[in-house]
């Protein structure tokens, strides 16, 4: 998808953190995805699109309440699991206590970027969120903490409207940077496994 010159740009800043631990206060699973069909769906094909049977080393920036790093847990030695919001936290947390080898963090995005590299990176439904500056500034951090021959998967939701700043527009980012290796696109989220591109 290109963008068209009127299509629809970053929030000019980013979502700040009291609107989603509000949501949180609210709603212990804000956006149903222990129940919705739609995300079951989506977390179905990005787990069946990796392209690996197991990866060493998987940070997941925005785990919400963990379903999705439940879903990777099996397939990493180590995973480290972040979110903003403490609620989602201490939810997520709950969800992999069954999994010593994950760890799940508070961490507020792009500042609290963590050390190492991965061979997996996998962020959902986080990345328009943020304005310019920080997109720019989390995408870099995430690029730099790819190992070589590591995969940075991104899933994320499409505004079937196409009135919002979504997922099409934020994987239009990616794809400026690191090279496709597995597209998935339909009415309601676009998914990229993305690596660096061969010499």
């Amino acid at each position: 998808m290109t963008r068209a010159h009127d299509a629809p740009r970053p929030p000019a800043r980013s979502v700040p953190l009291d609107h989603f631990v509000g949501m949180y206060e609210a709603k212990t699973d804000p956006w149903d995805n222990a129940t919705k069909w739609s995300d079951q769906r989506k977390y179905a094909v990005t787990t069946a699109s990796l392209t690996r049977e197991r990866y060493r080393r998987c940070y997941e920036p925005g785990c919400a309440v963990g379903l999705l790093t439940r879903l990777l847990a099996p397939r990493c030695d180590e995973i480290l699991a972040v979110d903003a919001v403490p609620e989602a936290v201490r939810t997520a947390a709950a969800a992999v206590r069954d999994f010593p080898h994950v760890t799940v963090q508070r961490a507020v995005l792009p500042a609290d970027l963590p050390g190492g590299t991965f061979d997996l990176i996998v962020v959902g439904d986080l990345l328009y969120y943020l304005s310019a500056g920080d997109l720019d500034e989390l995408l870099t951090g995430l690029i730099e903490r790819l190992e070589p021959d590591g995969e940075l998967v991104a899933v994320h939701y499409r505004d079937p409207s196409g009135g919002t700043y979504d997922g099409a527009h934020v994987h239009e980012l990616l794809r400026q940077r690191l090279e496709t290796v597995i597209h998935h696109d339909d009415e309601w989220f676009v998914l990229d496994v993305l690596k660096f591109r061969r010499s």
